[in-house]
């Protein structure tokens, strides 16, 4: 294929943009209203690419549009073509005036229940005319298939002890030991030593078994040569886990970065359970080889500050 005669000079970025559009909406009626341009003037766009390339693009049939293999491929490529053109103007508009900008961030519940707070804290009082975007994420594929989509900037969560995604960035952060708590009306509070195994038959809310948080306290039982205990509740929610164990009635597992906030530290006690050596990292997660925007840069920057300085407090 003649890079320079066929296609450099013939593939325009705006018929790019809605190829786009339709792969996204599934309908060259629903991408020409989101775009605002007549139908025809999306399907000339589509016909001029796949004369270009000498390929086509698109399956039609009646329940509207799919992408053909090189479809596929040539939209992969044109997310990361705007993406990257978006992240440009931005950083335009940074070097313009670097106290705006905008930035996605996904946080798993447990991190946004305890360290996110801390850092967005920080960070706006830093960058007060930053606009944050912040959407609740379980630290799995489909999470990470939004990085790789470039729907969001980065992603700040529990890190798995082996991560095998080639494409993808991790910055550790801190580490974020969990601890088993009750509430200090509980009448484990009272006690200056307890086992594992003499809370087994207690009432539990723990993760369910099929998440990273499932997976690791069943490491906990285990290691303990404990069968792991057979949880009233299961859930991820750190709220709905605070809020149950708050009445003496169940035990529970927490990050000690949730813990750390001062009403927590009020309602909870952290149990005398010595547990096996546990490496929690939490890190932030991006896309391998994108151009991270300043502002990107500016929040993982103060995301380190934020841990150091937390880490400073406990030592003292």
């Amino acid at each position: 294929m003649q890079w320079a005669d066929r296609v450099g000079r013939r593939l325009k970025l705006r018929d790019l943009h809605i190829l786009l559009a339709v792969v996204q909406h599934g309908s060259m009626a629903r991408a020409a209203a989101e775009l605002a341009v007549s139908q025809p003037a999306v399907s000339k766009a589509i016909a001029d690419m796949e004369h270009a390339l000498g390929l086509r693009l698109l399956d039609r049939g009646r329940n509207g549009v799919e992408p053909t293999a090189y479809g596929q491929a040539l939209v992969a490529r044109g997310r990361t073509i705007f993406d990257e053109l978006k992240k440009g103007v931005e950083e335009l508009a940074f070097l313009t005036d670097p106290t705006v900008g905008n930035l996605r961030i996904a946080s798993t519940e447990g991190i946004a229940a305890g360290f996110l707070p801390a850092v967005i804290e920080n960070f706006s009082r830093e960058q007060p005319r930053v606009r944050l975007d912040v959407a609740q994420a379980v630290m799995n594929a489909q999470h990470y298939r939004d990085l790789r989509e470039r729907s969001i900037d980065l992603l700040l969560g529990r890190i798995p002890t082996q991560f095998d995604e080639e494409d993808l960035d991790v910055d550790t952060v801190y580490d974020d030991p969990v601890v088993v708590v009750a509430s200090r009306r509980s009448k484990w509070a009272r006690l200056r030593r307890v086992v594992l195994a003499e809370l087994t038959d207690d009432r539990w809310v723990l993760p369910p078994a099929d998440t990273m948080a499932g997976i690791l306290a069943a490491e906990w039982f285990r290691a303990c040569n404990i069968e792991l205990p057979r949880a009233c509740i299961t859930t991820l929610s750190i709220h709905l886990c605070c809020r149950l164990a708050a009445t003496g009635q169940f035990v529970t597992t927490l990050p000690t970065s949730v813990l750390r906030t001062a009403d927590l530290a009020q309602v909870f006690k952290v149990l005398p359970i010595k547990l096996p050596v546990q490496r929690r990292p939490v890190g932030i997660v991006t896309l391998k080889n994108r151009t991270l925007s300043p502002v990107a840069k500016l929040f993982i920057e103060c995301a380190h500050r934020t841990a150091e300085q937390q880490v400073k407090r406990v030592k003292h």
